[in-house]
């Protein structure tokens, strides 16, 4: 590994951090992939394909995680250990979608980690534009232009910066702005040369939602992601460059203090799932609960652009996937 001296580093990048060009991110793991649109069908044969994957797979070797400089990574972020992840990591959900790979920064297996995301579809700058945007009507913290490769935007929990036609995306536990465009800067080095790997496939469990996820989406995926949480709970996503649909389930200490906040908004239209189960009529958004802990999402992007019994109909196809 070689070493470098990051307190020269921080410094100079700090200066960096207050300029820049337009920046990016979204709502809501690793190399250039580039989607061939085809039509999906509850075929897993039939599911979109592409050239050029991105997401982490068995070949460690192959992520952005495995080639960034650890020493570095400990350094900035002042933490204990770093460790490679060697697990897929699903995908982070929303404009853009990015595929991502993530190092461990604890001891502990739940402790925080960095993720490295690289966009599922190419980009320009002007996604870079609409992925700053994004970003800023989540009304989270106030990020600053920087100037890491091609551009971007920051904040002290991440960087996101375009490269070669990509967006990349460096987030992880609070720190500083500066020490951000520090990992941002080793993670552009880092993508040159990386070479391509092929997207894991679809998984057919998640097939049975193809056509419902069309009808919520309005237009049929070009990119499907999925994969699974570290509890073994199926990912599936349908993916366009501007709708996403995914489901996905989290495990937490009480389900019913989880799901009572959408119980009671006066847009949740009750569905007969689970043990209790919402649709958001403002957002889209569908919830469902299954015993004391377990929440199984269902999520459309933008928000409110799904209709109701649209999204009815896929939790309906998507249930039993989670409540066996």
């Amino acid at each position: 590994m070689r070493t470098r001296s990051v307190v020269a580093l921080l410094g100079s990048t700090a200066l960096l951090a207050g300029c820049g060009g337009p920046g990016g991110e979204t709502a809501p793991s690793v190399p250039p992939l580039v989607s061939i649109s085809t039509t999906p069908t509850e075929s897993p044969s039939a599911t979109p394909t592409e050239t050029l994957g991105t997401p982490p797979t068995s070949k460690v070797a192959d992520t952005l995680c495995m080639r960034m400089d650890q020493t570095l990574v400990q350094s900035a972020l002042a933490v204990p250990v770093v460790k490679i992840d060697p697990k897929q990591v699903p995908a982070d959900f929303g404009f853009p979608t990015y595929d991502v790979c993530q190092l461990g920064l604890s001891t502990t297996p739940a402790g925080p980690v960095l993720r490295v995301g690289i966009s599922v579809f190419p980009s320009a700058p002007a996604d870079l534009a609409a992925a700053r945007k994004a970003y800023d009507a989540t009304k989270g913290e106030p990020a600053k232009p920087v100037t890491v490769a091609q551009g971007g935007f920051g904040t002290s929990k991440f960087v996101v910066f375009l490269l070669n036609g990509k967006l990349v995306k460096v987030s992880g536990p609070p720190a500083t702005l500066a020490k951000y465009v520090v990992l941002g800067e080793e993670a552009a080095q880092q993508l040159d040369g990386l070479p391509s790997t092929t997207p894991p496939p679809p998984r057919q469990e998640c097939d049975r939602g193809t056509k419902t996820a069309a009808n919520v989406m309005g237009v049929e995926a070009t990119i499907r992601r999925d994969s699974e949480t570290p509890a073994g709970d199926l990912v599936c996503g349908w993916i366009t460059k501007t709708r996403v649909l995914y489901s996905t389930a989290r495990r937490v200490a009480d389900a019913e203090a989880v799901v009572a906040p959408t119980r009671k908004l006066e847009t949740s239209f009750p569905i007969p799932l689970g043990d209790e189960g919402y649709v958001d009529t403002a957002t889209g958004r569908g919830v469902i609960r299954v015993g004391t802990d377990k929440i199984i999402d269902l999520v459309p992007l933008p928000a409110g652009t799904a209709d109701k019994d649209d999204m009815v109909s896929f939790a309906l196809a998507m249930s039993s996937l989670y409540t066996r």
